[in-house]
């Protein structure tokens, strides 16, 4: 489970249309036309936020400017209703931290949303977003509500807020064989410098003992985090596992579409634990004030919806340990036919039944829940394959029925190994 992936490349699950470097300029999808909007380093510019001054100011550096309206209501906000548990949490209080390619604080969506961060690609507070997708994801997280062209966009927490940190250029794919320690530091600045409650990794790297140290550490000081699950799939066969969504702990997260079918190219395997919406993704640009369209989409942004729900949650009970808040998410997602899966984990995030439950048991304590009662986590019927595999040569059938109902705690003893104190892990 925690052997690295086959190539040394440095997969960044950025999700969106294939991004070129600087020089060429950064494609997206336009929102309103569907045409292609090119940025150019020599021509373009970006508005960004003088924390000096108060004021937007334009600089010629920082990703694609584009001013394209909403062509239509996001469906995964209609899919979702994250509105829904407003009543109970909008996210206040609560501190996301996107780790990812800058988050540019241009954009309504996400005036006053961005507080300062972290670039540790070259400096500063982690503003510049050269590629746009690190916007975008905070945006569907916790993005104020506002109207484009009639056409309603909110983030699932408005009421939270982001922490950027840059660890990422401008590319969807990076080589650098740096991108695991400098992800592992940006986990432990946003743990220890911003003191985030939520951390987003829309991205995937190799397996280093590095990062897997700075999960450990994060999730022993009570933050939960989540990771796309990646984006290499071959339908429904288990792929290699990505990281750090293969981590312990770490809430990974698979891609569904408009009917909650499993993406093709969302990986699957093991260590699948939730879904969220995942393909024909808008949300806001770094500059221009307009939309960014990705028609195929990725688990990059399934995970932001799902990172939203997590600053739902903690902001209503920030008491919660990290491995309460994914139990959460998981009892009161939409479970699949077969209840877990390797393609959808549980199945798709449910924003309000996730907070609503917890409603009803400070309501009554002893009173049994109904309407918003979560299901037990029962065994996961695929997970004896995994258990049973050195033995599949003895082929008995008393061992298969053991490994069976022996699933579940496999499931949870090897999956995920919980720090739920506040003391940094060995």
């Amino acid at each position: 489970m925690w052997r690295a992936l086959s190539t040394a490349a440095l997969a960044v699950c950025l999700s969106a249309a294939p991004v070129s470097p600087l020089g060429s300029g950064a494609a997206w999808a336009s929102a309103a036309t569907g045409s292609q909007t090119r940025w150019s380093a020599a021509t373009g510019s970006q508005t960004r936020w003088s924390a000096a001054t108060g004021s937007q100011t334009w600089a010629a550096a920082c990703g694609p400017v584009i001013a394209d309206p909403l062509a239509e209501a996001p469906w995964p906000l209609t899919r979702l209703r994250p509105d829904l548990a407003w009543p109970l949490s909008t996210g206040a209080g609560v501190r996301v931290a996107v780790i990812d390619s800058g988050v540019s604080a241009a954009h309504p969506a996400l005036d006053g949303k961005v507080l300062p961060g972290n670039d540790l690609v070259t400096s500063g507070p982690g503003t510049c977003d050269e590629n746009g997708h690190g916007t975008l994801i905070a945006g569907i997280i916790a993005g104020r509500p506002t109207v484009s062209n009639g056409y309603a966009f909110h983030g699932v927490a408005p009421g939270a807020q982001v922490v950027p940190v840059r660890v990422l250029r401008d590319q969807t794919r990076s080589f650098n064989e740096d991108l695991p320690a400098r992800i592992a530091q940006a986990i432990r600045w946003a743990t220890d410098v911003a003191d985030a409650d939520v951390m987003n990794l829309s991205l995937t790297t190799t397996h280093s003992p590095e990062l897997e140290a700075a999960i450990r550490y994060a999730i022993g000081r009570g933050v939960v985090l989540v990771a796309a699950a990646g984006n290499e799939g071959g339908g429904a066969q288990p792929g290699a596992p990505s990281y750090p969504a293969s981590y312990e702990g770490v809430i990974a997260v698979a891609s569904t579409d408009r009917q909650d079918k499993h993406v093709g190219s969302s990986t699957a395997g093991s260590y699948v634990d939730i879904a969220a919406p995942g393909v024909q993704i808008a949300g806001p640009s770094p500059a221009g004030g307009g939309y960014l369209f990705s028609e195929p989409g990725g688990t990059s942004f399934a995970a932001a919806y799902v990172s939203g729900v997590a600053a739902l949650v903690r902001a209503y009970n920030p008491a919660l340990s990290p491995q309460q808040v994914a139990d959460r998410l998981m009892q009161t997602a939409d479970h699949p036919a077969d209840i877990w899966n390797p393609v959808v984990g549980y199945g798709v995030v449910n924003p309000q039944r996730a907070v609503g439950a917890l409603s009803a048991q400070r309501e009554s304590a002893s009173a049994s829940m109904t309407q918003v009662q979560p299901p037990q986590l029962p065994t996961d019927p695929l997970r004896q394959v995994r258990v049973v595999a050195g033995w599949s040569a003895v082929g008995s059938a008393i061992v298969a029925g053991l490994a069976l109902l022996l699933a579940a705690a496999v499931r949870r003893g090897r999956r995920r190994r919980w720090r739920p104190t506040r003391t940094a892990p060995d």
